[in-house]
């Protein structure tokens, strides 16, 4: 088959495959810092290449082919970034790991990804040691000295520091389509599935999430280089000639200090970020930074006043690991709680468990599809059952419940496994959880289903307090019911130090599920506080 093609859609390879990408922007702006990490380090895009090359030419050494998967398992810095940015400058594929992954979960993950080499911080070496690693014989320790493991062979870091620094061209060149990483879904319900993503999806999902930025930006990356949320603005900014700024993780108290030291003009505010960000006391300093703008996704009722307090505009946007951004919003979207509108290239249905149409205004789930080929996952690394239920009947199934209204704005409702039914009402935990938040008290909130004596489900809801702040469960069900319908009000209250999370800051949710009603959870019912439907229309 030919190399060359004549679709318009698909972008051509110097603007979205690695390699001629990162060559493009060394060439025509070679002094402009691309990236700067947490310790002040600075790459100019120059650099990048270089170290890119070079790290290359490592891996190379090492045997790696175009098209090989690869595993990378290191924190956010600038070995991440060199080892994704090298494999790619091969045309392999970089794999990254979740660093909390051990045992069955890291053994899942190490055999499903085909790798037989992994890059490795040496803290993380001796989870390997007792597990059965199929494939994988070697690694690459990076970050000190590891302790050896049998049957494996260990390279110091200097094997990715060459002399040699000649890279040839691939056997091939590296098509808008060829696979550029595969990322593993958080698993907080069951093994993780590998996500195949080509350079097209990943392109599409930048340019629609990042819409309003320019080569004038720099975008702080504190998601995870294993997630997403930390691949997809790196891209976007190497997509759009700007520059970012990576740190460790998001940390409240020092976010702003961060934005100021490192001139971030631009981020990514995911789940509880913004509120934790509101919640701290106002300070003469809130408006004293560099942020213009930010995505922020939930879009909730603090969204305007988060704008003029800090001084910036507000976008959001839904996306996830599988699709490429399919809806967006404008700057300071006045719909509270959307998501956006359907981006341009992409087309939206809310269905049924059959896969019909819901009519306008109900609930139920979200399937995509694009215009353009490759723009979306190619499926479930050797999951084929997995990819199937996905993809039937050609469209992207979400599992995420949506409604739209009549102006074609998509507000999320719920994950459909979990969502909450009580007393024959469907509940959605995401509206549960945005009521409660808003108590001052509240820092944040996850609610579950729990087993009810009954029939079907009670809500638990389990929280974390603000800091410093007291909370009584009797008085925070008195605030919420006033405020939401009564069968939504939790029976169970649950006070707890943190709410258990992911890396990439997903609650686990079966955690709390499984927990179920602890000796130190308040139930409602018990202390006497029976809530009924309100009769309209009668005497």
């Amino acid at each position: 088959m030919s190399g060359t093609w004549h679709d318009p859609r698909i972008p051509a390879p110097e603007d979205c495959v690695l390699r001629p990408l990162l060559e493009r922007r060394a060439a025509g702006t070679p002094d402009k810092v691309f990236v700067r990490y947490a310790d002040g380090t600075q790459w100019t895009y120059r650099e990048t290449l270089a170290i890119a090359r070079r790290t290359a030419v490592g891996l190379r050494g090492l045997g790696v082919q175009q098209g090989e998967h690869v595993l990378s398992w290191l924190p956010n810095g600038p070995d991440a970034i060199r080892v994704w940015f090298g494999l790619n400058m091969l045309g392999a594929v970089c794999v990254p790991i979740n660093l909390a992954y051990r045992g069955r979960l890291l053994e899942h993950v190490v055999a499903n990804s085909d790798a037989r080499l992994i890059v490795v911080h040496a803290q993380l070496v001796g989870r390997l040691a007792d597990i059965d690693r199929a494939a994988l014989r070697a690694a690459v320790v990076l970050g000190g000295d590891a302790t050896a493991v049998d049957g494996m062979t260990l390279h110091p870091a200097g094997v990715l520091a060459p002399a040699e620094t000649d890279l040839p061209p691939p056997d091939r060149p590296i098509a808008p389509w060829d696979t550029q990483t595969i990322i593993y879904t958080s698993g907080t319900t069951g093994p993780s599935k590998g996500v195949l993503s080509s350079y097209v999806q990943i392109h599409a999902s930048a340019e629609a999430s990042f819409h309003y930025a320019t080569a004038e930006d720099r975008c702080m990356v504190n998601l995870p280089l294993f997630h997403v949320g930390g691949t997809g603005p790196v891209y976007a900014m190497l997509i759009k000639g700007g520059s970012v700024a990576i740190v460790d993780a998001f940390d409240t108290g020092s976010f702003w200090r961060v934005v100021r030291e490192t001139g971030t003009t631009t981020a990514v505010l995911l789940g509880v970020m913004a509120p934790f960000l509101m919640k701290q006391p106002p300070s003469p300093d809130d408006r004293d930074h560099t942020l213009r703008t930010a995505i922020m996704v939930a879009l909730s009722e603090d969204t305007a006043a988060f704008s003029a307090r800090f001084g910036c505009d507000i976008y959001t946007v839904f996306n996830m690991t599988e699709v490429s951004t399919p809806i967006v919003s404008g700057r300071n979207p006045p719909a509270i709680g959307s998501c956006g509108r359907a981006r341009e290239g992409v087309e939206l249905r809310i269905v049924d468990e059959n896969d019909c149409e819901v009519a306008p205004g109900e609930t139920g789930e979200l399937i995509v599809r694009t215009d353009t080929p490759w723009a979306m996952n190619h499926g479930y690394h050797k999951n084929p059952e997995a990819t199937a239920r996905a993809w039937r009947n050609g469209w992207f199934h979400t599992g995420d419940a949506f409604r739209v209204d009549a102006n074609g704005d998509y507000y999320f409702v719920d994950r459909m496994k979990d969502a909450i039914r009580r007393r024959g009402e469907n509940i959605s935990s995401f509206e549960v959880e945005a009521e409660v938040c808003a108590h001052p008290a509240v820092r944040e909130a996850a609610a579950v289903a729990v087993a009810s004596d009954v029939s079907e489900d009670e809500v638990l809801v389990a929280v974390s307090l603000a800091e410093g702040a007291t909370l009584d469960p009797a008085g925070l069900i008195r605030f919420l019911i006033p405020r939401m319908a009564h069968f939504m009000v939790p029976r169970y209250v649950r006070i707890v130090p943190e709410l258990p999370r992911t890396p990439t800051q997903k609650v686990q949710k079966h955690l709390l599920r499984s927990e179920g009603v602890t000796p130190d959870t308040f139930d409602r019912e018990k202390a006497g506080i029976h809530l009924k439907r309100e009769r309209i229309g009668s005497s």
